[in-house]
């Protein structure tokens, strides 16, 4: 699994122009599955984005996890975080896994951030065209891949 984590000031996700989540200050994690990901991974993916310390602490260094400063999450499926540009300019999509595994692993990633954080958390539609907005503050953006734990 990938995450593409951003601290925002605002993020929302609308599908054919309907708003269907929003959030203030938090982060907007875009959450790509691959065809191997496993619970195991994405336990890990969840603690991690949990803990992850980007937020500042009352002397301006980042010290403080979301969940440290109260913050709300929106989770977004996008399988385009799977893409492989080795050959050519077309990306190749070959590792995202299928609906009958992306879907309830997004579900399960969704489901245990919400028990971590003891708060819900926003979600798009899986397979949706959506259209998301937010204001990434700092700019501070984050990629954790559950393969690459060094």
């Amino acid at each position: 699994m990938r995450l593409v984590i951003q601290r925002v000031s605002s993020a929302s996700v609308s599908v054919g122009g309907e708003c269907v989540s929003s959030v203030g200050r938090g982060l907007l994690v875009l959450v790509g599955v691959e065809k191997d990901d496993t619970l195991q991974e994405c336990q890990w993916l969840v603690n991690k984005c949990a803990g992850l310390r980007i937020f500042d602490d009352a002397d301006g260094v980042m010290n403080k996890s979301v969940a440290d400063v109260g913050g709300d999450v929106i989770a977004v499926s996008q399988f385009t975080l799977t893409a492989s540009t080795r050959k050519g300019n077309r990306p190749s999509y070959i590792r995202a896994a299928g609906h009958e595994l992306a879907v309830p692993m997004y579900e399960t990633f969704c489901q245990e951030l919400s028990k971590v954080l003891g708060k819900p958390v926003g979600r798009g539609v899986f397979g949706a065209d959506m259209q998301v907005s937010l204001v990434n503050d700092g700019p501070v953006t984050i990629i954790i891949d559950s393969r690459i734990k060094e």
